[in-house]
């Protein structure tokens, strides 16, 4: 009798790893946050703030909240979360995008691009942040890539109304 059970157990373990496995399958491996806002402020000043590291004390909450444990070398910033080493590097520039790629240790790289684009006939500046997250294959990750969007939009978000605040105000 207990030897049925135990097989019972494991054949049913082995199944629900299959069934998550093959459920993960329709699950994209790539990840896209996308945050948006409109700030009322010239595009060079706003532009301004994200093409450049060390502007973003000014408005990014996890730059102003430790300015100090923040290394800001040229294109590349440092700081610690916890444990784990952040690392974001500006990849590129154009008239109103801003490239940079985020890597912690242990985790997927983030691909981040910030767009500045002007109105037509208008005072106001929409700035775009969009994230790309590459996720392995493994089922736990996929489903992991599920929740990502709900967990870290709204530091996105929140970054997006700091930058809009600084610029209105200045």
């Amino acid at each position: 009798m207990n030897r049925r059970l135990v097989k019972g157990f494991i054949i049913a373990l082995a199944g629900l790893f299959v069934f998550m496995t093959l459920l993960s399958l329709f699950i994209p491996s790539r990840i896209r946050i996308s945050r948006g806002v409109l700030i009322h402020a010239q595009p060079a000043l706003a532009y301004a703030q994200v093409s450049e590291l060390s502007n973003w004390k000014n408005w990014q909450p996890v730059f102003k909240k430790d300015p100090a444990g923040i290394r800001i070398s040229g294109d590349t910033a440092y700081w610690q979360t916890g444990n784990r080493e952040n690392a974001l590097f500006v990849t590129g520039r154009t008239a109103n995008t801003v490239s940079a790629m985020l890597e912690r240790k242990g985790e997927n790289a983030m691909i981040n691009t910030i767009r500045v684009l002007p109105l037509a006939d208008s005072t106001q500046v929409q700035v775009e942040w969009n994230v790309e997250i590459r996720l392995k294959w493994y089922p736990w990750e996929k489903l992991y890539g599920i929740f990502i969007e709900k967990m870290s939009g709204q530091g996105y978000e929140n970054a997006l109304n700091g930058l809009k605040e600084y610029c209105e105000n200045r």
